[in-house]
C-alpha cells in the first residue's frame, strides 16, 4: 500500500469551499498563521494485525546450558543406531535353487546358492566427511575401457581394480570400519546358522492386470456379468470422495521391478573356496541377479568377524577351537 500524503492539520480549506459569511476572517487567519508556525508533520500508515498469543520459541535456537536439539543429524544417527549393522554387508550373484536335506531327520528344505564375486572394499565413509558410517563395496570386474575417467580414479584411490557393481552398507560406528581399503572379503564373513537379509530387484512381470498384481477375486462368472469378469470394479467415487481417484489407488500396471527385502533366512552353508553362501527359502529376482546380503536386524547381532584378520581357514579355526577346549 503507498504512502498516504502528509496531512497539514491546522491549515484552512480553500477560500473557494467557506461560505460566503466567513470569507472575510481568511485574511486575518493567514496572518496568524505566519505568527505561530506549526511543522507539518509526515507519516506513513503501517497497519498490522496484533496478536494475542506470545511467540513460540525457536525449536532449532540452540544454546549451550540447554539440552542436545532433537532436528539435529546426530541425534538422527543415535535413533537408528539400534537398526545399523555393526559391520557390512556383501555382494552375491543367485545361482539357483536347490534342497539340502537333514541327516538326522530327514527333512528337506529349499534353499538359494548364493556366489560372491571378488567383494573389495572401495571406500570408506565417515561421520565426519560424508555425515555417516559406511562400507563402500565393489564386486565383479569390469574393463577399464569402458568405465569413466572419475570412476577410474576412484578405483584407482582405493588400489583396487574396476568393478562391475557398487553398493554402500551403512554400519552403526568407527567400528564398522575396520576391513581396510583395498581387503577382499570371501564367503567366510557369514558363518553357518546365522540369520541375514536379502534385498534385490525381483523379477519384472510386465504389465498385469489387477488380479494378477494385487490379488483381486474379479467379478461374478455367472448372473447377468457380462465382459467384465476380470476387471478391478470402480476406480473411485463421485461427489463423496471428491469426483477423483485418491491417490494410492490399487490398480493395472506394470508388475514387479522394484526392490524386495527378505528378511531372515538362515545361512544353511558356506564354501569360502568357492564363495558360495546357502540360504534357506527364495530370494528375489532371476538367476544371476545382484543380491544384497547383510546380517539380519531383526535377530541378535552374530558373533562373526569384523576385519578380514579374523577371516581364515575353516579347518585352522576348528582345531583353534578344538586346542582351546583341551586347554581347558
Amino acid at each position: 500500500m503507498p504512502p498516504k500524503a502528509p496531512l497539514n492539520w491546522g491549515c484552512m480549506p480553500p477560500s473557494f469551499l467557506l461560505p460566503s459569511s466567513t470569507r472575510f476572517l481568511t485574511p486575518l487567519i493567514q496572518q496568524n498563521a505566519t505568527r505561530v508556525s506549526h511543522p507539518a508533520t509526515a507519516y506513513t500508515c503501517i497497519r498490522g494485525i496484533k496478536s494475542t498469543n506470545t511467540p513460540r520459541p525457536d525449536r532449532f535456537a540452540h544454546h549451550p546450558s540447554k539440552p542436545a536439539l532433537n532436528a539435529t543429524s546426530t541425534a538422527a544417527l543415535e535413533r537408528r543406531a539400534h537398526s545399523t549393522p555393526l559391520r557390512t554387508g556383501l555382494l552375491a550373484l543367485k545361482r539357483g535353487m536347490t534342497s539340502v536335506y537333514d541327516t538326522e531327520s530327514g527333512k528337506r528344505t529349499p534353499c538359494t546358492v548364493l556366489q560372491l564375486d571378488r567383494n573389495e572394499v572401495v571406500a570408506h565413509k565417515t561421520r565426519d566427511k560424508n555425515g555417516y558410517w559406511a562400507v563402500q563395496i565393489g564386486a565383479g570386474q569390469k574393463e577399464a575401457r569402458n568405465v569413466t575417467r572419475p570412476m577410474l580414479g576412484h578405483f584407482a584411490a582405493g588400489k583396487v581394480s574396476p568393478k562391475r557393481w557398487l553398493v554402500e552398507f551403512k554400519v552403526k560406528d568407527e567400528g564398522g570400519l575396520k576391513v581396510g581399503v583395498g581387503e577382499m572379503v570371501g564367503a567366510a564373513w557369514f558363518t553357518k546358522g546365522q540369520w541375514v537379509d536379502v534385498r534385490a530387484i525381483s523379477r519384472g512381470m510386465g504389465f498385469a492386470g489387477g488380479m494378477k498384481r494385487h490379488g483381486f477375486s474379479g467379478q461374478p462368472a455367472s448372473h447377468g456379468q457380462s465382459l467384465m469378469h476380470r476387471g478391478m470394479g470402480s476406480a473411485g467415487g463421485s461427489q463423496g470422495s471428491g469426483s477423483r481417484v485418491l491417490p494410492g489407488k490399487r490398480m493395472a500396471g506394470r508388475m514387479g521391478g522394484e526392490s524386495v527385502t527378505v528378511k531372515n533366512l538362515k545361512v544353511l552353508m558356506v564354501d569360502n573356496a568357492n564363495g558360495l553362501v546357502v540360504v534357506s527359502g527364495c530370494v528375489p529376482g532371476p538367476k544371476n541377479q545382484l543380491i544384497q546380503l547383510q546380517d539380519a536386524l531383526g535377530k541378535p547381532w552374530p558373533k562373526g568377524p569384523m576385519t578380514t584378520a579374523e577371516l581364515g581357514p575353516v579347518e585352522i579355526a576348528a582345531e583353534a577351537e578344538a586346542a582351546e577346549a583341551v586347554a581347558v
